[in-house]
């Protein structure tokens, strides 16, 4: 009986609350103001343009991973490219390098081929015809600097050529 009179109170409580809220919608007010606007002429917004830069640093890890997976530079250009191997693992067990291909060029066809290519860290004699650039099989902690030239516009893929890698480390070069 006590639990049905504490219920009870609760409810007679509640009601008094709510019905003394509200209900003064005279003493309500809406305040508007108004706001002057001027037309004023401006320049039109013009693009901002990437400024393309011909010295390029890529990173290889032990994770199998390029730092960057795109590049843009000025073809025509001197290009000096720098890969390092920020890994600890060494070039048997996790070499890296970096191999840029000509246009049309099957990147999976001379994955093939170089691994068959150990001897030349793994980049195939037999593709050269292939291969625009590239650098030495790198070991952790170790780096290469090329310099090489893009004649022409285009996108060109870029590769790691130790087996295996290709599926996890390539990328594009777009020379504009």
């Amino acid at each position: 009986m006590k639990q049905l009179l504490n219920i009870s109170g609760l409810a007679i409580a509640f009601m008094i609350t709510f019905s003394s809220c509200g209900g003064n919608a005279e003493k309500e007010s809406t305040t508007t103001q108004s706001v002057e606007t001027s037309t004023l002429e401006a320049e039109p917004i013009k693009p901002v343009e990437a400024k393309l830069n011909n010295v390029v640093a890529l990173e290889g890890n032990d994770q199998m991973q390029y730092s960057q997976t795109e590049f843009k530079v000025a073809a025509g250009q001197a290009i000096t490219f720098t890969l390092k191997h920020t890994g600890k693992l060494e070039k048997n067990a996790m070499g890296h390098n970096f191999v840029l291909l000509k246009p049309g060029t099957d990147v999976n066809t001379f994955a093939q081929k170089a691994l068959g290519a150990k001897d030349n860290d793994y980049i195939p004699k037999s593709a050269s015809a292939s291969i625009i650039a590239h650098t030495k099989l790198l070991g952790g902690g170790e780096s290469d600097t090329i310099t090489f030239t893009v004649t022409e516009k285009g996108t060109y893929d870029f590769i790691c050529s130790f087996p295996g890698h290709v599926s996890m480390m390539k990328g594009k070069l777009i020379a504009e």
